[in-house]
């Protein structure tokens, strides 16, 4: 948020709410109630941040989080876009009565839950943004291609997701596939790694790759000079601060 500020840019501010699902709730040992409680006690701590940061003459927003119900990676089993509405109607009914600007259903892997999602987070009046998960080959952990999954999540909700991302995948893993289709047109944001393996070596890794910080911001910056729409940059597994202040300075250079 500092960087925002000294650059000037606008911020995403994400509640810690990614995994604060019934799902998990064994897993994180915590009941129903509890998980409210952090879904709120989150987005609270966020409006903190921002009040904290008031200064910063971009905008910041903050973004109710929220993961897949199953491993963002590679999929369990096939959701139905009715039984993924029902299921994430829950964790976004405890974000809507929170101060939360928007919502973003981060790692998605499977389109039918993001049509799912999207229909739940319309029915509380939030906005949503979609970011998939992509693997090496530019498709999602099922094999759908990205842009068929864009089309297929618009088309179940006339166009009701606020904008698209891609997140989990080095630049050069997809980016060649994006060009000035209308599908790639709806991807506003990129989350990406800065390793180039795959998630299946990634989960065996020891030390977490980190890449090349500097790399990856140089793939960031040809991206938002061949599709200028993109105005939403992030990073994911392996990277830090150290790619984002790189990422930030190649955006601002890129124009």
């Amino acid at each position: 948020m500092a960087l925002a500020g000294e650059t000037g840019s606008g911020f995403i501010l994400d509640t810690q709410t990614w995994r604060a699902q019934s799902r998990f709730s064994e897993e994180l040992g915590e009941n129903t109630a509890e998980l409210r409680e952090a879904n709120q006690a989150a987005a609270d701590f966020a409006v903190e941040l921002r009040h904290k940061f008031s200064s910063n003459t971009g905008p910041i927003v903050i973004n109710g989080l929220i993961g897949p119900c199953g491993d963002a990676y590679v999929p369990e089993h096939d959701i139905a876009a009715a039984e993924a509405q029902s299921y994430h109607s829950e964790q976004l009914g405890w974000l809507a009565e929170t101060e939360v600007d928007m919502v973003t259903a981060l790692t998605f892997t499977q389109s039918d839950e993001a049509i799912g999602v999207v229909r739940a987070a319309e029915s509380f009046g939030l906005p949503i943004v979609v970011s998939f998960t992509v693997e090496t080959d530019g498709r999602l952990p099922t094999g759908q291609p990205l842009g068929e999954a864009i089309n297929s999540v618009d088309d179940a909700t006339a166009g009701a997701a606020a904008y698209f991302m891609v997140n989990c995948a080095h630049p050069d893993r997809f980016g060649d596939d994006l060009g000035d289709q209308d599908w790639a047109r709806r991807i506003r944001g990129l989350r990406c790694n800065a390793s180039r393996m795959t998630h299946a070596e990634l989960d065996e890794c020891e030390v977490l790759d980190d890449g090349d910080p500097a790399e990856l911001a140089a793939s960031y910056g040809e991206l938002r000079k061949r599709l200028p729409w993109l105005n939403v940059f992030g990073r994911c597994c392996g990277s830090d601060l150290r790619h984002v202040t790189e990422i930030a300075r190649s955006v601002l250079a890129a124009g």
